[in-house]
C-alpha cells in the first residue's frame, strides 16, 4: 500500500484530537504531519481560572509535542500559503505534499478596545489577575465585540467568576455584560437563553443584550443606538477573525471562514477538511430573520469533529465505503463562581432547530470540568486510565468528548 500524507494545520483542540486518532487508526507507512505555530499548547478553557488565581501558568500549559502520539510529526512554524492545485503547504522555506489537508487554524483575535483587559489569551488572564486583585472597586463592564466568537458561554462565565472573585475580596463593585446578541447563546434557544440570564441575576450580573460596540476607550464604551457607558475597568472579548491561510487554499465562505459540510466536514475541494473555529458550519433554523444559525466555535465541537473526521480518513485509507458522519451532539459546562456550573447539552443538528436539554447548577459540572482539564494536559500514554474517572463525574453526556 503507498503511503498517504495527511497534514494538519493548527494543534489547538481539534488538531491534537484528530493526528492522535489518526496515528491510532492508520499503518506506519502514512505520514500524519501537524504544522503549529507555537510550541506550547495553552488549554484556554482554564483561562477563566488563570484570571481569578484558581490556576497557574505551568499548570495549563504544556509542550505541544508531549501532547501528541509517537510518530505523529510535528513542524513549528507559520503555515504561510496553499497551493490545492499541488497538494503543497508552505511552511517558512519548506515546502510539505498532502493527500489530504485538514485546516484546524482556529481564528485571528483582534483587541480593539484600547486599555481593555481580556481573558481570551493566556498572558490577557495573567494580567487580568493581576489587575482584579489590586481593583478597589466600582464598575466592571465585561463587553462582547462582535460576532461570532468562540466559546459561547465564556462571556457569561467570565462575568460571573469575576462578580465571584470581588465579593470574596470584599470589594463593593457592579458588574455587567454588554452583548450585540437578543440573548445568551442564541444558537442554543430562548429556553437555555433564559436560564443563563437567571444565572447571572442570581449571582448580581447585569446583562444588557442588542448593544453592538461601535468605540471604547478612556473606559468610556459606545454602542449603536445606546447611551454611552463609563466603567472602572472594560474587560473585552475581543473580535473574531478567519485566519489569512483560509483564503489561500480557495475554500473561503463571504466572511472568510473555511466553509464545511456539517456532516463531512469536507469543504468545496474533496482533499482540503476543515473543523474548529476556523470552520462555519451551518445549522437548520435562524436566530434573526436574516442571520442564520452557525454551529458555534467550542471546543467541544472541535473535538468532535476530529474524532469523526479521523474515522472518515481512515475509512478512504483502508477502502471503508461506509464512513461515518458527524452528529450534532454538543454541551456546555458553563462556570459560575462559588466551584459550581451549569450544565446543557443536545443535538444541534435537530429540526426544525437545536433540541437543548438543561441540568441544574451544581458542584458535579464544576468537578467534571475539572478532570477534563486534568485529563486533556495528561500525556497520550496515561490518558486512558483516566477517563473513567472523567466519564464518571458527569455521566454519560459529559463523555462524549473524551475519546482519543
Amino acid at each position: 500500500m503507498t503511503g498517504r500524507t495527511i497534514v494538519i494545520i493548527g494543534a489547538g483542540t481539534g488538531g491534537i484530537v484528530l493526528a492522535n486518532r489518526l496515528r491510532e487508526r492508520l499503518a506506519a507507512a502514512h505520514r500524519i504531519v501537524v504544522v503549529e505555530r507555537s510550541e506550547t499548547h495553552a488549554f484556554a478553557p482554564s483561562f477563566l481560572w488563570l484570571m481569578v488565581g484558581q490556576r497557574r501558568r505551568d499548570a495549563i500549559t504544556k509542550p505541544v509535542r508531549r501532547l501528541l502520539r509517537h510518530g505523529v510529526e510535528l513542524v513549528i512554524g507559520e503555515a504561510s500559503e496553499i497551493d490545492p492545485k499541488q497538494r503543497l503547504v508552505r511552511v517558512g522555506s519548506e515546502t510539505i505534499p498532502y493527500d489530504s489537508l485538514v485546516l484546524a487554524s482556529g481564528a485571528e483575535m483582534f483587541f480593539d478596545v484600547p486599555a481593555a483587559e481580556t481573558f481570551f489569551t493566556l498572558q490577557g488572564a495573567e494580567r487580568l489577575h493581576s489587575v482584579l486583585r489590586d481593583f478597589r472597586g466600582g464598575s466592571v463592564a465585561v463587553v462582547v465585540t462582535s460576532t461570532p466568537y468562540k466559546c459561547p458561554g465564556a462571556p457569561a462565565e467570565g462575568a460571573m467568576l469575576i462578580r465571584d472573585f470581588l465579593r470574596e475580596k470584599g470589594v463593593s463593585a457592579r458588574v455587567d455584560l454588554y452583548t450585540p446578541e437578543p440573548q445568551p447563546m442564541p444558537v442554543a434557544g430562548p429556553r437555555l437563553g433564559e436560564a443563563v440570564r437567571s444565572m447571572l441575576a442570581e449571582r448580581g450580573v447585569g446583562y444588557h443584550p442588542g448593544h453592538a460596540l461601535r468605540s471604547g476607550e478612556g473606559g468610556v464604551l459606545r454602542f449603536d443606538g445606546r447611551e454611552p457607558i463609563s466603567a472602572d475597568l472594560v474587560v473585552a472579548i475581543p473580535r473574531h477573525a478567519p485566519p489569512p491561510i483560509v483564503r489561500t487554499a480557495g475554500v473561503a465562505n463571504d466572511a472568510g471562514w473555511a466553509a464545511a459540510n456539517p456532516r463531512t466536514l469536507a469543504t468545496n475541494d474533496p482533499s482540503i477538511f476543515a473543523i474548529g473555529d476556523c470552520a462555519s458550519i451551518p445549522l437548520p433554523g435562524r436566530w434573526k430573520p436574516d442571520v442564520p444559525l452557525l454551529l458555534p466555535k467550542a471546543g467541544v465541537f472541535a473535538h468532535a469533529q476530529a474524532l469523526a473526521l479521523a474515522e472518515r480518513i481512515a475509512a478512504s485509507v483502508t477502502g471503508d465505503p461506509n464512513p461515518p458522519e458527524l452528529c450534532g451532539d454538543g454541551f456546555c459546562m458553563l462556570e459560575a463562581g462559588e466551584h459550581l456550573a451549569g450544565f446543557a447539552y443536545g443535538d444541534f443538528y435537530a429540526t426544525p432547530s437545536p433540541e437543548i436539554h438543561l441540568r441544574n447548577v451544581g458542584k458535579v459540572w464544576h468537578a467534571s470540568k475539572v478532570l477534563f482539564e486534568k485529563w486533556w494536559l495528561a500525556e497520550p500514554g496515561i490518558r486512558k486510565s483516566m477517563l473513567g474517572a472523567v466519564m464518571s463525574a458527569g455521566g454519560k453526556v459529559a463523555g462524549i468528548p473524551v475519546s482519543l
